[in-house]
């Protein structure tokens, strides 16, 4: 039989996204005879292994059933849950391209595991800590003194509840501290914004262009300001070099504050990672870091590290929201960071995210350099129609109006995470999302 396919990407990956499309869409029908392997490998110009590895993958997949003698068929393919909830309950997506979270299926068990057993064999799991265990303290001093440029003692780290309650509990004391306006980048993190408000500090917007949050800009009454320097949420570009020096100049003379999310801080797919703002004014930046994006959000682990003036109050303000945060995965984590096993699944993961982002920059004209866990595709407008056809077809994505401090008039865009489907997903929602946004006019936006 003939077979138009659409090939796009990667020969093995391309093929299944254009079975699998076919399949999805009606045009190959359940009980539908698929050429042989030999055939059409030879009418696509592929390798033979290529399409037999395809058809494997698609019949686990539940996509096809091979018979021997009967040849592969096409299977019958459930439709895929109704996404229109008029009751007002959410449902799941079936592809969930939102921003911020790692592929939590290429969690590290087997090393976990390992390094469990070593502390349990040296650790008694007794009372924790409200600052965090010594162990995990010394063991990121060392991590993010060699991968990240922070000058740091032990004595300046707090264990947290992961960055959300690093960030709360910084605000809090910053505003008994007398602080009383907090600039945040613009468009930034919605719900740090709020954290942050909610705190008790008065939150100005500080705009951001293509070199990074402007910095020149900083309202004269400002105690601190939040940034994202490695790679600004959403925009996606690093903090210019220039603009580095100037926050550090700006605090030094106002005795300023710079709060400093290493967001995507690991992932860096062109070059090496920039190296943290806090290593050029370590006693103006408190730096923040977590393993939701290298690990999973569910561990809840994150730190800040603090000028020693900061550390008594931000060690009381953590023992009154919550005592402690669990100690064995903090022992967990440190046996993991000092046996280079939390390296070895960070550079794994640095390979396969960016091959994922190579994936998307092949299908969309992608903002900002090649980082992190997601990227931002601009639209002059109808970024809310396209959100909703996405959610239709089973996509779940984030739009960018919503993270602007006020959205009238501003740019509109789709930020794509492309870190968190499996591989097989991935390869089904991009064809997806191409489909949905097909014929609209891409790129431009800028405000």
């Amino acid at each position: 039989m003939d077979l138009l396919l659409d090939l796009r990407g990667p020969r093995r990956s391309g093929l299944e996204s254009a079975l699998r499309e076919a399949i999805r869409g009606g045009r190959l029908a359940a009980g539908t005879l698929l050429p042989s392997t030999r055939g059409l490998a030879r009418e696509l110009g592929l390798a033979r292994g290529t399409v037999v590895a395809a058809y494997d993958q698609l019949a686990t997949e539940g996509y096809l059933t091979v018979r021997p003698g009967s040849g592969t068929r096409v299977a019958e393919v459930p439709p895929g849950p109704d996404l229109t909830d008029t009751s007002g309950t959410s449902r799941e997506p079936l592809y969930d391209l939102r921003p911020g979270c790692p592929d939590v299926s290429a969690f590290p068990a087997r090393a976990w595991l390992a390094a469990t057993r070593r502390v349990l064999g040296r650790h008694a799991v007794g009372r924790g800590d409200p600052q965090g265990t010594p162990e995990l303290r010394a063991a990121l001093c060392d991590y993010l003194g060699r991968t990240r440029g922070v000058r740091a003692t032990p004595a300046q780290v707090v264990v947290t509840s992961g960055y959300y309650q690093g960030l709360v509990l910084l605000s809090r004391v910053l505003s008994s501290c007398g602080v009383g306006v907090a600039a945040f980048e613009d468009p930034g993190h919605s719900v740090y914004r709020d954290a942050v408000r909610r705190a008790g500090l008065t939150v100005v917007p500080l705009p951001v262009d293509a070199h990074g949050a402007r910095v020149d800009a900083l309202p004269s009454d400002a105690g601190a300001a939040f940034l994202t320097p490695a790679h600004q949420y959403p925009m996606g570009v690093p903090l210019h070099p220039a603009r580095r020096q100037a926050a550090c100049a700006w605090a030094r003379a106002t005795g300023g504050i710079l709060v400093e999310d290493d967001y995507d801080g690991e992932f860096r797919y062109d070059r090496q990672p920039v190296g943290a703002l806090q290593g050029m004014a370590p006693e103006h930046v408190v730096y923040g870091g977590t393993v939701s994006k290298t690990l999973g959000p569910g561990l809840r682990l994150g730190w800040l590290v603090l000028p020693p003036w900061l550390v008594p109050a931000v060690v009381r303000a953590k023992e009154e929201a919550d005592f402690y945060t669990e100690t064995l995965s903090q022992l967990v984590l440190a046996d993991l960071i000092a046996t280079h096993a939390y390296d070895r699944h960070v550079r794994a993961a640095r390979l396969r995210y960016r091959r994922r982002r190579e994936l998307l920059a092949f299908r969309f004209p992608l903002e900002g350099v090649p980082a992190g866990l997601s990227a931002l595709f601009l639209m002059p407008e109808g970024e809310a129609e396209v959100l909703s056809a996405c959610s239709r077809r089973g996509l779940a994505l984030r739009g960018l109006t919503e993270l602007h401090h006020d959205p009238a008039g501003r740019s509109q865009g789709l930020l794509i995470g492309f870190a968190a489907p499996s591989e097989s997903d991935y390869a089904t929602a991009l064809p997806l999302l191409t489909e949905v946004i097909g014929g609209r006019r891409v790129g431009g936006g800028r405000r």
